[in-house]
């Protein structure tokens, strides 16, 4: 999402530059030594690059992406401050239930960011909404996840009749459950003639092929992790597109599965339903219920018209409704109303 924001921003006709490449991760809260490091190089950041961007050559805004409890914005705020110029955030995201170790420190730091802010661009109702609540005097604006469609508008679609098709990472967490649930799944589902092609590596390989270790190796597909180009072309010959979205704050990969033409299966679940459209561009199913997601599988994979009909308007919705042309005019107008 951060290089599709250059991307449209640039379109605009916006020279975009990115500043640092500073890391101020911290994978726990009581990475308080971390936390001190992370500061200390922030300071010797800012001064480089208010050095560097000194005169003629300073900003018009500063833009950070995606400030939440394990990676603060230690440069932004300063920065904005020392130029005079207005402070963007995107992709915002703030929870109570963090409010502990450093992670607190981080977090009333994202505050005082959100409160100073020119704007901060919301991609989902339910960021917007938390950030509404945790800061009533945020300026918030709601850009619809987007995505750059030409990879996939390049190819025609294809469907192979009973080829379901994932692409996500493998690592701890969301993605180890989900493909944990769809292994479930579609062991309810073993009679229908099906295939599944997985694009996607990780520290978590062994314990996803594990997951998948009881069917027969015909039915499944490992591709490790794939360029682009590939990844179009593999979904450009699927009929389906399965993945629960545990944790997802959207999934780019959905909409891009949708420019290709292939319905999606998904629950019901965290910012999934900004991206599929239950019963237009896919089948949502209840969070959890892996014999419901089982029958919404089953249900496409045996009632083709229904999937063709999902099918186009999958592709329509991300091509047209979800373009990064379309976002680009969004970024015109909030930039205008806010940034003057």
């Amino acid at each position: 999402m951060a290089r599709l924001l250059v991307h449209a921003l640039e379109s605009l006709g916006h020279e975009v530059s990115i500043a640092s490449e500073m890391r101020s991760f911290m994978r726990s809260a009581e990475m308080q030594d971390a936390f001190e490091a992370n500061k200390d190089e922030a300071a010797r950041e800012i001064e480089r690059i208010a050095a560097e961007h000194s005169g003629s050559s300073a900003p018009d805004v500063w833009f950070t992406y995606h400030p939440y409890y394990k990676a603060p914005d230690l440069l932004g705020p300063a920065l904005a401050r020392h130029f005079g110029i207005p402070l963007i955030n995107a992709e915002a995201s703030y929870s109570s239930r963090r409010n502990i170790g450093m992670w607190q420190k981080s977090q009333d730091m994202l505050l005082d960011s959100l409160k100073t802010a020119a704007v901060n661009l919301c991609f989902t109702r339910r960021d917007r909404d938390g950030l509404q609540a945790a800061v009533p005097d945020a300026r918030l604006e709601l850009i619809a996840p987007f995505i750059d469609s030409a990879p996939y508008l390049q190819r025609t679609p294809m469907p192979e009749p009973g080829r379901l098709v994932t692409v996500a990472m493998m690592r701890p967490g969301d993605k180890l459950s989900s493909y944990m649930a769809l292994a479930e799944s579609l062991s309810l589902i073993r009679h229908l003639p099906w295939t599944l092609s997985i694009a996607g590596d990780g520290e978590c390989r062994q314990e996803v092929e594990q997951a998948f270790a009881a069917f027969d190796p015909k039915r499944i597909e490992w591709l490790g992790a794939l360029p682009q180009d590939d990844i179009a072309e593999l979904i450009s010959r699927g009929c389906l597109f399965v993945w629960p979205g545990h944790g997802e704050a959207y999934g780019l990969a959905y909409l891009e599965a949708q420019a290709a033409g292939l319905p999606i299966v998904a629950e019901a679940i965290a910012g999934v339903p900004e991206v599929v459209e239950h019963e237009r561009t896919g089948l949502l199913t209840p969070r959890g219920d892996r014999l419901a997601y089982a029958d919404a599988i089953s249900r496409l994979l045996s009632d083709n018209m229904t999937r063709v009909r999902l099918a186009s308007e999958a592709r329509i919705f991300a091509t047209r409704e979800r373009s990064i042309g379309g976002a680009a005019e969004s970024l015109r107008r909030i930039l205008e109303t806010y940034v003057r």
